[in-house]
C-alpha cells in the first residue's frame, strides 16, 4: 500500500544561509531548453462603455506588453537566475516570429537557435485585461509536426548543444515541435551524451518521454496520463507511481497549485507545501518550476533541495501578475526574509509588480515623492494624510545625485539607503522606491497610481504629473502642511548656518 506523506515526509531543509548559498550557485548553471515557444501578449486597459454594436464591453487600451511564452518562459526564468541557456525552438516566417526572435535575443546569457519554418504560424496568446480582470484570451496557433528536414536539423543542433550544457529540458506545449518521435529521439541523444532530461509534458502519450530522468505533470495532466483519480494525496502518489513504473522515469514531480508539490522517486514520496502567501496569477508557474529545478540540478544540488527551491520559486511567480519569473533576488528574499521595513524598499520593476497586485485586489494606490532628508513632523503629517486618501501609499524617493542637483552639493544630509529605511519604518508608508530622474514622471508612468499627493504649497497647475494622473482617471490631492518645519532649516541649525 502506498504511503501517504505526512509532515515527517517533508524533506528537512538546510539552514537559510545554506539555502542562500545554494541559490547563488544557480547562476553557474548551463541548461539546454528545447520546446514550443510562443508570444504572450497582454493588452491592458479600462472599460469605458458597452458597445452599441453588440452586448460586449469596449476596452480602451492603455498599454500592451509582449513576452516570450511557453518554452520561452522557461528561458526567461533561467535568465533571471543568471544561468547560461542554449535554446532550440521553431518559429514561423512571420512578424510574431520576428518579434519573438528579438525578445529572446534580448535575454541575458541566452544562445538562441530559433529555426524558421516557412508557412508556419507562430503561436500567439493575446490576453485582454481591464482593471486587473482578464476579459478574453485569443489564441492563434499551428500544432502540426515540424517539417522532417527541419526536424533533422533541430536534432543535430540539439546534440551539439547537449555537449556544452549540463542538463536538458523538454518543454512540451503540444504545438508540434516535440510531436511524433522527436521527444524520444532527444531523450535518447541526451542519454548517449550522459545528460539528464527534465520533461514538462503534455497530452496522454507519456511513452514518448520514456526514460526521462524527471517529469513534471500538474495534477490535471497526471489524471489524463493515467486515467486515475487524483483527488487525494494517496491518489496522487498512486498515479505518480504507475506513471514512473510504466515509463521508467527517474522521478515524478507533481505540481498541485495551491496544494504545493509531491515528489516521487526511488526514495518514496515527499511533500512540499505551497510557498505562496497570495496567489494572483498561475500563468507560467510550471515554467518557473522546471527552470529552477533544472538550474539547481545542473549545479549539483540534490533533488530534494532542487524541488524545494522550485517550490519556493513557484510561490513567487504566482504572487506576480501575468507570465512572471522568479529571480535570484526574489529567491534570496523568500529564503532569507529581512525585517518588514526593509522589505518595503523595492526597485522600479518590483514596485510596479507590487502595485499591480494591490490593484488586482481593488485597492486605490496613492503616490507622493520627495527628498525626505532628515524626516521631520511636517513630513510625517503629509504622509499620514496621503495614506488616509488611499489604500496603499507608495513613496518615490529622490536618489542622492538627484537631491544634490536640486539642493546643492552639500545635500543630502543622509544617503538614500538611510532615508529609504526611515520612510519604510513608518506605518503610513507601504512601499518605497528610489528614482534618479529630476522629476517622478517616468516612475508615475510605470506605477500609474490613482492618487497623487503633494503639499498645499503647490497648486494643481504646478504639480508634476498632474495631467498624467488625470488622463487615466486619477486625482491630485493637496495635503495640509505643518508650519515651522523644514529640512533646510534643520540642516542650517545643525551646521551653524
Amino acid at each position: 500500500m502506498d504511503k501517504i506523506p505526512s509532515h515527517e515526509d517533508t524533506p528537512i531543509m538546510p539552514p537559510a544561509e545554506d539555502l542562500a548559498a545554494a541559490v547563488q550557485r544557480l547562476g553557474r548553471a548551463a541548461v539546454l531548453v528545447i520546446g514550443d515557444v510562443m508570444l504572450d501578449r497582454y493588452v491592458y486597459g479600462h472599460v469605458v462603455r458597452v458597445s452599441p454594436e453588440a452586448p460586449i464591453p469596449i476596452l480602451s487600451v492603455d498599454r500592451d506588453v509582449a513576452v516570450p511564452g511557453g518554452a520561452g518562459n522557461v528561458v526567461r526564468n533561467l535568465a533571471a537566475l543568471g544561468a547560461a541557456v542554449a535554446f532550440v525552438a521553431v518559429v514561423g516566417d512571420d512578424q510574431p516570429g520576428s518579434d519573438l526572435t528579438g525578445l529572446i535575443n534580448g535575454q541575458p546569457g541566452v544562445e538562441p537557435w530559433l529555426l524558421v519554418e516557412s508557412g508556419r504560424a507562430t503561436t500567439i496568446k493575446t490576453r485582454y485585461i481591464a482593471n486587473a480582470q482578464q476579459m478574453l484570451r485569443a489564441d492563434r496557433e499551428q500544432t502540426n509536426p515540424i517539417q522532417p528536414k527541419l526536424a533533422e536539423r533541430l536534432l543535430r543542433i540539439a546534440r551539439d548543444a547537449m555537449a556544452a550544457t549540463s542538463i536538458t529540458v523538454l518543454s512540451d506545449y503540444a504545438k508540434g515541435l516535440l510531436s511524433g518521435p522527436m521527444a524520444t529521439q532527444l531523450i535518447a541523444a541526451a542519454q548517449q551524451a550522459g545528460r539528464r532530461v527534465i520533461v514538462d509534458p503534455k497530452g496522454t502519450d507519456y511513452a514518448r518521454y520514456a526514460g526521462a530522468d524527471i517529469i513534471t505533470p500538474n495534477r490535471g495532466e497526471l489524471a489524463l496520463a493515467t486515467g486515475m483519480q487524483v483527488d487525494t494525496e494517496a491518489d496522487i502518489i498512486a498515479a505518480a507511481r504507475v506513471l514512473r513504473d510504466t515509463h521508467g522515469f527517474g522521478a515524478v514531480l507533481v505540481t498541485r497549485s495551491e496544494d504545493g508539490m509531491t515528489l516521487l522517486d526511488e526514495n518514496g514520496p515527499r511533500y512540499f507545501p505551497a510557498a505562496a502567501a497570495e496567489v494572483f496569477d498561475v500563468s507560467g508557474a510550471g515554467d518557473t518550476v522546471v527552470a529552477t529545478l533544472a538550474a539547481a540540478l545542473a549545479v549539483g544540488l540534490s533533488l530534494p533541495i532542487a524541488a524545494h527551491l522550485a517550490n519556493v520559486a513557484a510561490g513567487i511567480a504566482v504572487g506576480k501578475v501575468g507570465t512572471a519569473v522568479a529571480s535570484e533576488a526574489d529567491l534570496l528574499n523568500a529564503i532569507s526574509p529581512q525585517g518588514g521595513a526593509l522589505r518595503k524598499i523595492m526597485g522600479r520593476e518590483a514596485a510596479a509588480e507590487q502595485v499591480e497586485r494591490w490593484r488586482r485586489r481593488g485597492w486605490r494606490i496613492g503616490f507622493t515623492n520627495g527628498c525626505f532628508d532628515l524626516l521631520h513632523p511636517g513630513h510625517v503629517h503629509l504622509l499620514e494624510q496621503a495614506r488616509a486618501g488611499c489604500d496603499r501609499l507608495v513613496v518615490g524617493l529622490n536618489s542622492d545625485p538627484s537631491v544634490s542637483r536640486q539642493k546643492g552639493p552639500t545635500r543630502p544630509a543622509q544617503p538614500e539607503a538611510a532615508r529609504a529605511t526611515v520612510l519604510a519604518s513608518l506605518a503610513s508608508v507601504d512601499l518605497v522606491t528610489v528614482f534618479g530622474e529630476d522629476t517622478p514622471l517616468e516612475l508615475l508612468q510605470a506605477l500609474r497610481p490613482d492618487v497623487l499627493v503633494k503639499g498645499a504649497d503647490y497648486t494643481l497647475e504646478n504639480v508634476v504629473g498632474a495631467d498624467l494622473i488625470q488622463s487615466w482617471g486619477g486625482r491630485v490631492m493637496l495635503a495640509e502642511l505643518l508650519t515651522g518645519h523644514s529640512t533646510s532649516a534643520t540642516v542650517a541649525r545643525l551646521t551653524g548656518g
